[in-house]
């Protein structure tokens, strides 16, 4: 087993798109297709898209643009007090925890909370609200989301229905765009935390991440901060990343999402810190149920570290819990490819599922490759 260690992991789990920010934020894949599909296709690495649920391939580069970049330079954000947070207890605990670690059904199920109910127009009653639909969305139930948010609601439920809106109509990503960028003009709503969540979301998948980090980088909650983990991971700056993640342990070290950062990070950095990533997925799965995200978690840190048997062991479990879902579908391709078995069926099935996936785009990109190369040699 390759969580076997002598070292001894004092995380202690208290707390986790494709839903909101998303959880729903990235997906982990370990990508080394090489030869075996459609030519060399070297350097690509597991990580998170998301910590809420959105999750894509990324390239590796050993962080190339470690030398300062002024556009990368930023004030660093005040930290609130973590004395502040704790004066009442905390009705939403369980739910943002299986947000978090990807039990979104679990989330809606229960998310019916008696002192919420009796306050709907609560701050945490809207929370609530958003978090659900933010699990909606993640399920893929986003014509739900957007029939129930009417005009006149809130503006962090109005923000999770744009995000519905964009995942739901690639065709009509830029009228949506438009609208968000229509809410973040208005001076007294451009703060709203979920706005600013969603507005990352949506620039992230975008890839235009400068824009994101505009909304994202003052930060002022852990969400932002694990959403701009996953920004920098994308950008290659690992190093941004690891600044991101002091500022989120000095707010709460033991926090579910906290920790998550942590094991992207870890898998990011590469190295000896892929055990540690896979210590803090194995307490995650000791301590709560086992869910895709935490099961795929696992299988990267096993397929980097080499243990390609265990990490299809634990990708067959999760499919078995979500025959659909997409990263435990790609990291299959690629488990498959290293095991010597065919990753056909997998591939096609993600290609039927979800062909707007990132795997799926540099497969078509890799065959158009191919394709052009015999053309030019016939």
């Amino acid at each position: 087993m390759c969580g076997k260690s002598t070292m001894h992991t004092k995380k202690v789990f208290d707390n986790r798109e494709r839903g909101g920010a998303r959880c729903s934020l990235l997906s982990f894949f370990l990508v080394k297709l090489e030869r075996k599909c459609f030519g060399p296709i070297k350097g690509l690495r597991a990580n998170y898209l998301d910590a809420f649920g959105l999750y894509t391939l990324n390239p590796t580069r050993r962080d190339q643009s470690r030398t300062e970049n002024p556009s990368l330079s930023f004030p660093r954000s005040e930290i609130p007090d973590p004395r502040s947070q704790m004066a009442a207890p905390d009705l939403l605990f369980g739910l943002r925890n299986n947000f978090y670690l990807g039990a979104y059904q679990a989330a809606i199920n229960n998310s019916e909370i008696p002192n919420l109910t009796l306050n709907p127009s609560s701050d945490d009653a809207l929370e609530r609200d958003s978090l659900v639909y933010r699990s909606y969305i993640a399920l893929g139930s986003y014509q739900l989301v957007i029939n129930e948010i009417h005009s006149s609601a809130p503006t962090p439920l109005q923000a999770v229905k744009l995000l519905a809106l964009y995942l739901s109509t690639p065709h009509h990503k830029e009228s949506v765009i438009s609208s968000l960028k229509d809410l973040l003009a208005d001076a007294a709503l451009a703060t709203n935390p979920t706005l600013r969540l969603i507005a990352g979301t949506i620039f992230l998948h975008e890839q235009d991440y400068n824009e994101a980090l505009k909304y994202t980088h003052p930060g002022g909650t852990l969400d932002l901060h694990a959403l701009n983990v996953q920004i920098f991971i994308k950008m290659n700056r690992s190093d941004h990343a690891e600044k991101q993640l002091k500022i989120m342990q000095q707010i709460d070290e033991d926090h579910t999402l906290t920790q998550l950062a942590n094991a992207w990070v870890d898998i990011a950095v590469g190295g000896s810190k892929i055990q540690e990533a896979y210590l803090i997925f194995q307490d995650f799965s000791e301590k709560y149920p086992m869910t895709c995200l935490v099961l795929n978690g696992k299988a990267v840190c096993c397929m980097l570290m080499g243990n390609f048997d265990e990490a299809e062991s634990l990708l067959i479990e999760a499919l078995n819990k979500d025959a659909k879902d997409p990263e435990t579908l790609a990291n299959l391709v690629v488990c498959s490819l290293h095991v010597g078995k065919s990753a056909s069926r997998f591939l096609n099935q993600l290609k039927l599922s979800h062909p707007e996936h990132t795997l799926v785009k540099r497969m078509a990109s890799a065959e158009e490759s191919f394709e052009r190369a015999i053309q030019s040699i016939a």
